[in-house]
């Protein structure tokens, strides 16, 4: 064992006496004092000034007691602080590597960057992924493949129950609030959201005069604070919400159950960044921290969630009316699903975040560990739906780290409808990734209240650099779906995309995921055996489990032997299954059977 462990007062390994160490502690001490008596000697002002300050500095590191390291090293210790300070400046722009996520990598920002300039994104000379590293996936091109003349891709929003179904692009501005961003960031993307014709949603921080300005559609999400529509408790106002919502640049009513960022946690606007037109906007006082619970008070079962959403579409004239969630315990939103089955009243739409996703500040235990990954948690919300065979009822969207076309078309292939980007449309308005937007010091003026920071934010040109980011995205999403020879991103399917395994097998997504059947968890036949144990776990009128239910049933799994494993053929002759490369392959995997939207808008 070494002697360091056993001897308290172990012999020193060198023979270098006390005071060297000393003289070598205080050195940065006693140059700042030779310079200030070298200024006096030579009256030589620069030297005095500097010399004095340095004194002064180190004069107060030896009396203060709050850090050690500055007793111990006066002068000298102030450098490490600033290198702690700088350390993510130096590292993304001297260290990082072009591909490492940090959580964006530098080619990730440099092709935002690029097609928001509306510069060339192409590059030379090869890739510099591993292309046979395990996890990379490709799309898999036609001899057919023949260029999309309309890039312009929408779908429509709005169920039975919406009479104002909203005509939407299949990428848009997904939740950033007029507080955690700037007034000239919240103008910037608004502006270019009505030049290209994409929707912007508001965040949960309600609608501000910048939403306003030019008029660009919003999505208004209705956060547990009820901002902008609550009354004196905090709590939701009918009255207040139906005078806003009925505004015609309001589109769709977003009721925002978790966010990715800090899901079960709620969120806090700090007290510093509460300005007076934040505090009017979101009805809340000066001073004092905002904080959103981590619940809702307008409801709290999932009947009742049915019944607020269909009060929100009462109130705001028949609009889309949808939620937004980070998934965490399947069995809730099995329960809500239930509860739109029973009381036939399902969602227009819903948005699924993902756990890696979030503008805004949270603790890192929550966004390292807590909540569902965005493919996992979608898939379990699209599963789920088609499972219990209404995922023609409802739209789904995600968020998440969507910043390309490769990015939105992997996701729709997966089934989605639509992809949000946050983080991607604040590199559009100049964002550098800092990862200091809690502290109202965004060198970008992007994430801040400070009048003097965000004013350096040009609203007009950073307004056509979201637009332009928008359509080169969107151009970019037209090749791939061309290569692949179809004719929108609707049509896109799993077996589209292959994988590479760990061990170095390929497998096409519709093999490596999890699909279930169409109808399959009505009768407890999903062949992943845990989706029937969720869904007899869910209980429509508690979001607590129901786990007497899950016991009768594998209790009664048991008792009868019961099968779930998948039959293995196919009938060749439904036109609801092709054949795909000699196997049989489901011809919708998703099961969604999405009509090709109109070329007409």
């Amino acid at each position: 064992m070494p002697q360091s462990r056993t001897n308290l007062n172990p012999e020193p390994k060198h023979s270098r006496p006390y005071i060297t160490g000393l003289l070598l502690r205080y050195s940065t001490f006693g140059a700042s004092i030779l310079i200030f008596l070298a200024g006096l000697l030579l009256i030589n002002w620069w030297l005095i000034v500097i010399g004095g300050l340095a004194v002064g500095l180190g004069i107060y590191d030896l009396i203060q007691t709050k850090h050690s390291i500055l007793n111990n090293y006066p002068v000298a210790g102030h450098i490490r602080y600033v290198l702690e300070d700088f350390r993510p400046e130096i590292r993304q722009y001297l260290l990082e590597d072009d591909k490492e996520q940090v959580p964006f990598s530098r080619q990730q920002r440099a092709l935002v960057y690029q097609r928001a300039k509306g510069v060339s994104d192409t590059n030379a000379f090869g890739t510099l992924d591993d292309l046979y590293a395990h996890g990379k996936e490709w799309f898999l091109q036609s001899a057919i493949s023949a260029p999309i003349k309309n890039k312009d891709f929408r779908i429509i929003v709005g169920g039975e129950h919406c009479t104002q179904p909203h005509d939407m692009s299949v990428f848009n501005i997904s939740a950033m609030s007029f507080g955690s961003l700037s007034a000239n960031a919240i103008m910037a993307l608004n502006q270019g959201a009505k030049m290209g014709g994409f929707t912007h949603d508001t965040g949960e921080g309600a609608i501000s005069p910048y939403h306003r300005k030019f008029g660009g559609d919003l999505i208004w999400e209705i956060g547990t604070g009820y901002f902008g529509c609550r009354d004196e408790n905090g709590d939701f106002d009918p009255q207040s919400f139906a005078e806003k919502a009925v505004d015609p640049q309001v589109k769709m009513i977003e009721i925002k159950l978790s966010q990715g960022a800090k899901p079960g946690k709620g969120g806090v606007l700090p007290s510093e960044k509460i300005t007076q037109e934040i505090a009017d906007t979101r009805q809340v006082p000066t001073g004092q921290d905002c904080v959103s619970p981590s619940s809702h008070t307008a409801f709290s079962t999932p009947r009742e969630l049915v019944t607020f959403w269909q009060k929100l579409r009462e109130l705001s004239g028949g609009k889309p009316v949808g939620f937004k969630l980070c998934i965490g315990q399947p069995w809730q939103f099995m329960a809500i699903v239930k509860a739109m089955i029973e009381m036939d009243n399902y969602p227009d739409f819903i948005v699924i975040d993902g756990a890696e996703g979030g503008t805004g500040a949270a603790p890192v235990e929550f966004m390292d560990n807590v909540g569902m990954p965005m493919v996992e948690g979608f898939l379990l919300v699209h599963n789920t739906l088609v499972g219990a065979g209404v995922r023609d009822k409802v739209k789904l969207g995600v968020s998440g780290k969507i910043v390309t076309g490769f990015d939105i078309a992997r996701l729709i292939a997966l089934g989605a409808d639509w992809c949000n980007s946050a983080r991607g449309f604040m590199f559009a308005v100049g964002c550098i990734q800092s990862r200091s937007c809690h502290t109202n010091t965004c060198p970008t003026g992007v994430a801040t209240q400070d009048p003097y920071r965000q004013k350096a934010l040009d609203v007009p040109s950073k307004a056509e650099r979201v637009a332009s980011f928008h359509k080169n995205t969107l151009k970019s999403l037209a090749s791939i779906v061309g290569a692949v020879g179809l004719e929108h991103p609707s049509q896109l399917q799993p077996y589209h995309i292959a994988r590479r395994l760990d061990d170095g097998q390929i497998k096409l997504l519709s093999k490596y995921f999890y699909f279930t059947d169409k109808g399959a968890l009505l009768d407890q036949s999903a062949r992943a055996d845990v989706f029937n144990q969720m869904w007899v776990m869910a209980n429509p009128n508690s979001f607590l489990a129901n786990n007497d239910a899950l016991i009768a049933y594998n209790k009664d799994s048991r008792d009868k032997g019961k099968e779930t494993s998948a039959p293995t053929e196919k009938t060749v002759n439904s036109p609801e299954y092709d054949e795909v490369d000699g196997g049989q392959l489901i011809g919708n995997v998703n099961n969604t059977f999405r009509d090709l939207p109109s070329t007409n808008h």
